[in-house]
């Protein structure tokens, strides 16, 4: 099993969205972080990457259960989380973290 490294840097704080229907997406962190540790209040949609906005064909999560996310790899540009509701609406949460 690899444990996760919370990274705990100011600039890597925890953050949230609310998502409905439509997507909403947490604010963006700077280029750094190998990987973000998502969970939401109800079953939902999710996307990580640079500028992204979540659809219903992206990655399902089950709501209440924190799952890890691998960070693209990308231009070195800000990224952020994107979810969209599966039935219902809610809040997703989101923090950066490093493999340990």
């Amino acid at each position: 099993m690899e444990l996760l490294n919370p990274l705990v840097d100011a600039l890597y704080t925890a953050r949230t969205a609310t998502y409905t229907g439509t997507a909403g997406s947490t604010d963006a962190w700077p280029a750094g972080a190998q990987g973000v540790v998502i969970w939401a209040t109800t079953n939902a949609y999710v996307r990580v990457g640079e500028g992204v906005t979540a659809t219903t064909a992206d990655t399902p999560i089950p709501a209440g259960v924190p799952i890890a996310f691998k960070v693209p790899n990308g231009t070195g540009a800000p990224w952020r989380v994107s979810a969209i509701q599966a039935v219902a609406g809610g809040t997703v949460y989101a923090k950066p973290i490093n493999a340990q």
